[in-house]
């Protein structure tokens, strides 16, 4: 397996995985080979999504010695194997993440029972709301029409939110 680092951004399909290997892996889609890899040595990766601009990728790791959740940034027209943004303080493991379509915001959802959305257009992430259920959560999503965050939860609940107006 080619594990050479590389630029991933300008190829045609981008296919990503990660896991508790502690790795964030590149692969060609059409030949299955892998063409960049990027270790997380103290950590698992639990959520891992791709920018809508195709630019970067945000990997969800939690390192065991800090016990609370990174987000780390990467970008994906570069070699640099480390990350260009991390944002920290999460409490619990995040499920969860995604981007609006223009990319000024992501939101994440996990075990502290909070979906949040984060400011993209700082360095500095800023979390600018955050919707609390009673359970954890296992999937956060945008509907299509970029204005109402879906949130299911391990209790089976679903719930929405009209980001216009809540």
């Amino acid at each position: 397996m080619n594990t050479s680092p590389g630029t991933v951004g300008s190829d045609p399909v981008i296919l990503a995985t990660a896991g508790y290997d502690h790795t964030v892996r590149f692969w060609q889609a059409h030949s299955g080979i892998c063409t960049r890899t990027v270790q997380h040595q103290d950590s698992q990766v639990n959520a891992l999504e791709i920018t809508p601009d195709r630019s970067m990728i945000a990997a969800a790791v939690q390192p065991v010695s800090l016990g609370y959740q990174h987000i780390r940034m990467y970008d994906l027209n570069s070699n640099n194997p480390n990350p260009i943004i991390s944002y920290d303080g999460v409490n619990k493991n995040i499920a969860s993440v995604g981007f609006h379509e223009d990319g000024r915001w992501m939101y994440t959802g996990g075990e502290d029972c909070t979906a949040r959305i984060w400011d993209l257009r700082s360095r500095n992430l800023q979390c600018q709301r955050i919707f609390q259920v009673n359970a954890p959560i296992n999937c956060v999503c945008l509907h299509p029409n970029q204005a109402e965050l879906i949130v299911g939860d391990q209790s089976g609940a679903i719930h929405i939110w009209d980001l216009k107006t809540d």
